[in-house]
């Protein structure tokens, strides 16, 4: 087979979503060229048995992979034995389970998982006992890494191990609602990265699913957990004024081929990352979303657009903006927020500091850049483990969920969205 395999090859439409090229306009895709080779080789056609230099048992396969610099093989055979059997999840560590609650499943383990979700976790001491991947390979290096009992590529082994009463999901946004059904419906509490949904009949789904099982989910919405949103709430009191946002996301570019900005894999930027300042502002402003308008650069912006102003409009009056650009400098700071209500004003930039104008007693407070994900699984663990309040009101998730949705949909139609 041609080493560049075929038409077809790093074309997500066509290795991920079985997209095909029609046979007229590409006779030698990826999946032909494969077809015909196999094929010629079932046949007898194509005779490869002069390539092979080596028959090496599957147990033995450091004989082929130990110094493949001085190795004069063409072509190595891996030999498995009719009595090997195939696992889909290995140990790693021996550790006990029983009667603890908190007992976390992983499912997921990319970028994110690795460099914010565990180490965070690892600091709150947190039960993992397992994590999973659709392949295997990247969960066992986590799992090494971070102390994790159990690895596997079958997340529902998570799912039916009574054990485990939190799954984690942290996998690309298109798997986010069907995998948080499935947990629920097995009996477990649930917290997914966000986004909860890419649209109305995945969030009606999970609606369901949540009023029919008594557990508890959580979304990542992390922002609220931060020291400085924190307070920023305290600070601006339990008044019922309404308040005015000004939030800026510069998010930074990202190249449109990658998969956030598929709609039906990654539902674009605003669905899934806008949301967390859609969360922030309901946070904030103490309220619900009630309309939704959206305009977007550019004469006929996409609905996957990642440059933008929300307009949010909430029940007891407050207002907020939420600008979401990924056309500034990256010199700039990433996030910043404005706060304005009774001649007072907060500014927070980037989370490291926020400064107050017109407040007694109040003048700024600074933090090292802390978005609240520490925070945020520790009251996760605490609330798992001992019961109460859910750490955000499942009420709050939908209303932001729904706003987000009602951002594209305001794009498309434009006008003002109103959320039932």
């Amino acid at each position: 087979v041609s080493c560049s395999y075929g038409a077809g090859r790093y074309d997500e439409e066509y290795e991920q979503k079985g997209h095909d090229y029609p046979i007229g306009y590409v006779r030698w895709t990826e999946k032909r060229n494969f077809e015909a080779v196999l094929n010629a080789i079932s046949k007898k056609t194509l005779n490869v048995n002069s390539l092979i230099t080596d028959r090496v048992a599957l147990n033995d396969y450091q004989k082929i992979y130990g110094d493949m610099s001085n190795s004069k093989s063409i072509a190595s055979i891996l030999e498995y034995t009719s009595s090997d059997i195939q696992e889909s999840t290995i140990q790693l560590t021996s550790k006990s389970f029983e009667g603890k609650k908190g007992v976390i499943g992983v499912i997921g383990s990319g970028n994110f998982t690795s460099s914010t979700i565990l180490p965070n976790l690892k600091k709150c001491n947190a039960d993992i006992k397992y994590i999973a991947s659709s392949g295997g390979l990247s969960s066992t290096i986590m799992a090494k890494k971070h102390n994790i009992a159990n690895s596997t590529s079958n997340y529902h082994e998570i799912l039916n191990d009574k054990e485990v009463d939190l799954v984690l999901v942290t996998t690309q946004h298109h798997m986010h609602a069907k995998m948080t059904i499935e947990a629920i419906n097995a009996g477990k509490s649930v917290f997914v990265e966000k986004p909860l949904a890419l649209n109305e009949i995945e969030l009606d789904e999970i609606i369901k699913s949540y009023k029919s099982k008594d557990v508890n989910l959580s979304v990542g919405f992390n922002r609220r957990f931060a020291p400085l949103a924190i307070k920023m709430k305290k600070t601006l009191g339990n008044s019922i004024t309404p308040i005015n946002i000004v939030a800026t996301m510069n998010a930074g570019f990202i190249p449109k081929d990658v998969w956030i900005h598929d709609m039906e894999i990654g539902g674009g930027r605003i669905i899934g990352e806008a949301c967390h300042y859609i969360d922030l502002c309901s946070y904030l402003t103490g309220s619900k979303v009630i309309s939704v308008c959206m305009n977007s650069m550019g004469s006929n912006p996409e609905e996957n657009t990642d440059n933008a102003s929300i307009l949010l409009k909430y029940e007891n009056g407050s207002n907020a903006v939420i600008n979401y650009f990924s056309n500034g400098s990256k010199s700039y700071s990433k996030e910043r927020v404005e706060v304005y209500s009774q001649e007072r004003t907060l500014v927070m930039d980037n989370w490291r500091s926020l400064k107050g104008y017109g407040f007694k007693g109040f003048s700024g407070a600074k933090s090292g850049q802390n978005k609240g994900h520490f925070n945020q699984f520790q009251e996760l663990l605490f609330q798992q483990e001992n019961g109460g309040n859910p750490i955000i009101p499942f009420d709050e998730i939908v209303n932001t969920t729904k706003a987000s949705f009602a951002a594209i949909e305001s794009l498309k139609e434009g006008k003002w969205i109103s959320i039932k």
